[in-house]
């Protein structure tokens, strides 16, 4: 038994129920966190429908928010939903804004708790990177992870 995350009528994650509720609960958490609606839409008869603008914005506010705690714990807490929403947005060719997050010269994440920053950015997108492999049906376009990885 599972369910369906589509983009119009292509599917884009189909996870069994447990990992879906799961995903669904961390959704409200960080919509609450960052303010904004994660342009997920309810799930009905095991679907749900994803507004990309919504999305995009939510992900990048996401970043904002992930990129500015100053709390290692609430970092480390996030960044496994953090690494699949990237992973997410990648499936569905969703551009996330490279304006949202704070970056240094070298276009990493900005961490405040983090000094390492550069190791955290490359982390991140290699988690993201493992997770679409895992999450993209054979049929969805993972064109995205063409190795400058606009996400992150």
């Amino acid at each position: 038994m599972s369910q369906y995350y589509e983009l119009g009528d292509r599917t884009l994650w189909n996870p069994s129920h447990g990992a879906s509720r799961l995903f669904m609960s961390q959704v409200t958490v960080y919509q609450a966190e960052v303010g904004l609606p994660s342009g997920i839409g309810p799930m009905e008869a095991d679907e749900c429908q994803i507004d990309p603008v919504a999305f995009a914005a939510f992900v990048d506010a996401l970043l904002t928010w992930h990129g500015k705690t100053r709390h290692a714990v609430m970092a480390t807490l996030s960044e496994g939903f953090v690494a699949t929403v990237l992973a997410l947005a990648q499936i569905a060719d969703i551009e996330v804004s490279r304006q949202g997050a704070d970056r240094d010269e070298s276009h990493c994440l900005k961490t405040a708790s983090d000094p390492h920053a550069e190791e955290w950015t490359a982390e991140l997108r290699q988690k993201s990177r493992d997770l679409v492999r895992h999450m993209a049906p054979s049929s969805a376009s993972t064109s995205g992870d063409s190795g400058t990885w606009p996400y992150v």
